[in-house]
């Protein structure tokens, strides 16, 4: 992917457009775009969670231990969504990592057409609140999160979160 990952907008960047925003002269050594693909079966919830870890780790990634944690969560949540919902239709998925100089932004992507929406808390159900969870986690750390059509006819759901936490008085 040509996206740097720099720039203030964690958004995804339509048709390879650039960010707006002020950019440094140089990237710093952790930003980049990475893309990788599994298939849409259980193994590959660990195995993308692992596989993002050791991505913000090799990078180097100035992000706190909770921004982390969230991170992994939400990709564990995602990938599980396409595993359970969206297999039939795309046997294969497609999970991204994008480090600027303020945000963290994973997304998952697979060739499902719905649109899925968070359900509400029903403490009667067990599962079925993962986007629930994913928008939480992204609300409480002052992130944005989304779900977008892709050209191909699925869909993309990524979260962004800042690298620095945000306070709280």
């Amino acid at each position: 992917m040509d996206s740097p990952g720099r720039g203030s907008d964690p958004r995804p960047a339509a048709g390879g457009e650039e960010q707006p925003g002020p950019r440094p002269s140089a990237p710093l050594p952790y930003e980049g775009v990475w893309r990788f693909t599994a298939p849409a079966v259980e193994a590959s919830v660990p195995q993308a969670r692992h596989a993002v870890r050791d991505l913000l780790a090799r990078q180097g990634v100035p992000a706190a231990d909770d921004t982390v944690q969230g991170l992994l969560l939400i990709v564990s949540e995602l990938v599980t969504n396409v595993v359970r919902h969206a297999a039939l239709l795309s046997p294969t998925l497609a999970v991204e990592v994008a480090v600027g100089a303020e945000w963290v932004r994973v997304a998952v992507e697979d060739n499902h057409p719905y649109r899925p929406t968070a359900l509400e808390t029903d403490h009667g159900r067990t599962g079925g609140r993962g986007l629930l969870l994913v928008r939480e986690i992204t609300r409480e750390s002052g992130g944005a999160c989304d779900v977008e059509h892709t050209a191909s006819g699925g869909k993309v759901i990524w979260a962004a979160l800042p690298l620095k936490p945000r306070y709280t008085p």
